[in-house]
């Protein structure tokens, strides 16, 4: 049955007195303005990467029902959620992963050509950006922030820089050469540095998945060690009930 943690969550939240979420609404404004992230408020849902349902081809769902390449399980748990509808948010709620972790299964199953590429060129890059794929600069440039020559603009700008051992970084230099916003830079590396956090609802809704290849060997060692030890203690506890039979049994004779 699916699962939709976000949605169970915000009916929880839109089902509170009008007042309660006037108070609510105001101290998240509050909290995106002191933390550079207006912006971020989009209210098209088609360019938000949280809210994207990737679109699994055929070739995703053929490796998903075979599982000839031996991937790591999250990356079919990944598919298969993608098949059952869910949305980037509700995987990475479903999966216990971060938005950074959810971010780079979408971008290898993108590359093995598992899921579709997005139409929103938005989607795209932040997906991109988030897994570590793209740099600042390609991102804005992906999502038609800045144009293909202010980008070898700023490139040619930070090389003269460090020739001159004057480094500074990429989104500094798109805000000094006036491409980008200095809030708009905040945002985005304030939205990145978060998407590395783990972010759980409800602990009792998550379900259980199949751990990834070298935890699930740790897990397996362990019950084997576990097993190893039951059975050394079974042989003790043997021999000790032998020695005092033995011991009862020299005692009545």
């Amino acid at each position: 049955m699916k699962k939709n943690l976000f949605e169970l969550f915000m009916g929880k939240l839109l089902a509170y007195p009008l007042w309660v979420k006037q108070a609510v609404y105001y101290r998240l404004y509050l909290n995106m303005k002191e933390n550079y992230c207006e912006r971020l408020v989009i209210k098209n849902a088609n360019n938000l990467f949280a809210f994207y349902n990737p679109t699994v081809t055929f070739k995703g769902k053929t490796e998903l029902w075979d599982r000839a390449s031996g991937l790591d399980s999250n990356i079919y748990n990944f598919l298969r959620l993608c098949v059952e509808g869910y949305s980037i948010l509700e995987i990475s709620l479903n999966t216990f992963l971060s938005m950074e972790e959810a971010a780079k299964n979408f971008m290898f199953c993108l590359e093995q050509n598992f899921i579709e590429k997005p139409e929103s060129d938005e989607v795209y890059a932040m997906g991109g950006f988030i897994a570590g794929k793209f740099r600042t600069g390609e991102y804005y440039k992906i999502n038609g922030s800045i144009t293909i020559d202010q980008l070898d603009q700023a490139v040619m700008t930070q090389r003269n820089l460090d020739d001159r051992m004057e480094h500074k970084l990429f989104g500094k230099i798109l805000v000094d050469l006036g491409f980008i916003t200095e809030k708009n830079v905040q945002t985005l590396f304030t939205l990145k540095a978060d998407a590395k956090q783990r972010f759980i609802l409800d602990y009792s809704l998550v379900p259980e998945t199949e751990p990834a290849g070298s935890e699930k060997d740790k897990l397996l060692a362990k019950i084997e060690l576990l097993e190893k030890s039951n059975d050394a203690l079974k042989r003790k506890m043997t021999h000790l009930l032998h020695l005092v039979a033995k011991d009862d049994n020299d005692d009545d004779e």
